[in-house]
């Protein structure tokens, strides 16, 4: 009877945990996520101006941190130290921003010079004569070229570079957000290491976004140097006019993943045709398509897909998604968004990392989640070694007793029963 009862509540399901939709339909569930994920989604576009800018400066601050640890570590005390973290971080986003303005200048004295107006103009020509040919006239290409110059496209260009990391209008908010994070960045590690004990989840979901997030910018640095300085020596082999100007672009559009390459590609192709033709043009995007396929393709996402946990084909997902919500920036920041989101609503809740796989590179990936429950068959052979284990260890209990029931029997002192004296 007890042994029966034993099987009884060997088999009885385990309670799970409660929560306030607990009793809702599994449909309803996944409707009801929906449809908080579009109201989440619509207040960020609603915010975008906002939360573009100040996610960056987040970014920012996340990456140069530990500079204020190790000063700390050196024996610096706080102020000392946050001074250190703001010289830092704001020097990061002046190489940034000099960079981009340094690239956009040069683009647009080359783009409005003499030599290339009369470069388009004779390239007009040739397209003029090449339709003729193919029985169009001069007439229709006019009105189809009549707005196009050289100035327009030199605005054009501007403005899209500008809106990339959308600094015109949000350099104030950027510049604030950062200095109110980095004075914070003391407090907010000595609060994190207060509730590590009661909530360790969170934290590890806070830092390991902080970790990920440095260790993607760290690396698509360094291939982002790599690539920059094997196209500027394509370049300059090619005869390209400002081949160390196309090398930074190379380097600020290998942060946004996928099609950065095709960003920076276009401008010294464009000059590579007006200097020696399309042969020339051809040859820069044969170069710079090699390149990235051998690096940016084949080597980068595998290394940065171990670093951050992203797969590839999320890795392009969230460049659309987080480029259509927040606009350029977005598709800048795609990544360290991706991963500020995962860190959120995966690390941060056990019961969710069943998720992780999904969206790792791999399963060997951090936060995998939960190993796969075991096959039918699995189970049962464990339970029939178990029932053999229990019954083997209760023939050697007995075995055992009786063992013990013998050698119990006393050595000295009278005779025992059955000694052949009695």
């Amino acid at each position: 009877m007890t042994d029966q009862t034993t099987d009884e509540e060997s088999v009885t399901p385990s309670p799970t945990r409660e929560t306030p939709l607990s009793g809702l339909p599994r449909g309803l569930h996944v409707l009801l996520t929906v449809a908080a994920a579009i109201i989440v989604v619509a207040g960020l576009r609603s915010f975008a101006s906002s939360i573009g800018p100040m996610f960056l400066a987040l970014v920012v601050v996340v990456v140069v941190s530990p500079v204020y640890h190790w000063l700390r570590r050196l024996g610096f005390n706080g102020p000392l130290a946050t001074a250190g973290l703001a010289v830092t971080a704001f020097g990061v986003l002046a190489v940034m921003l000099a960079a981009l303005i340094w690239t956009v200048t040069r683009l647009v004295q080359l783009l409005t010079s003499d030599f290339y107006t009369t470069k388009l103009s004779e390239t007009q020509a040739d397209i003029e004569t090449l339709l003729a040919k193919w029985g169009y006239t001069s007439d229709d290409l006019g009105a189809a070229m009549a707005d196009i110059d050289l100035t327009s496209v030199a605005g054009q260009v501007t403005s899209a570079l500008s809106s990339v990391l959308g600094i015109t209008s949000a350099i104030g908010l950027i510049l604030f957000s950062m200095l109110f994070m980095v004075m914070d960045t003391g407090a907010f590690t000595a609060q994190l290491n207060a509730i590590s004990e009661v909530r360790p989840a969170v934290v590890d979901a806070f830092r390991g976004f902080a970790q990920r997030t440095r260790s993607y910018f760290v690396v698509s640095t360094l291939f982002g140097l790599i690539v920059a300085a094997l196209d500027v020596v394509a370049l300059m082999i090619l005869g390209i006019p400002l081949p160390f100007v196309w090398g930074v672009l190379s380097l600020i559009t290998n942060y946004i993943p996928n099609v950065g390459f095709v960003l920076g590609l276009i401008p010294p192709a464009t000059l590579a045709f007006f200097e020696g033709g399309w042969q020339l043009s051809v040859w820069v995007i044969v170069i710079y398509t090699a390149i990235n396929v051998i690096i940016q393709s084949a080597i980068q996402p595998k290394i940065v897909g171990d670093a951050v946990g992203l797969s590839a084909t999320l890795t392009f997902v969230s460049l659309i998604f987080w480029g259509w919500v927040l606009g350029p920036l977005g598709a800048l920041l795609a990544v360290p968004m991706t991963l500020f989101s995962k860190a959120m609503l995966v690390d941060i809740d056990p019961t969710t990392n069943w998720a992780a796989p999904l969206i790792a590179l791999s399963s060997s990936s951090n936060g995998a989640g939960p190993e796969p429950p075991p096959e039918p068959d699995d189970v049962e052979m464990a339970a029939d070694a178990a029932d053999s284990a229990d019954s083997t260890d209760s023939t050697d209990s007995e075995a055992d007793g009786h063992a013990g029931d013998e050698l119990e029997q006393p050595e000295i002192g009278g005779p025992r029963i059955g000694d052949p004296e009695i």
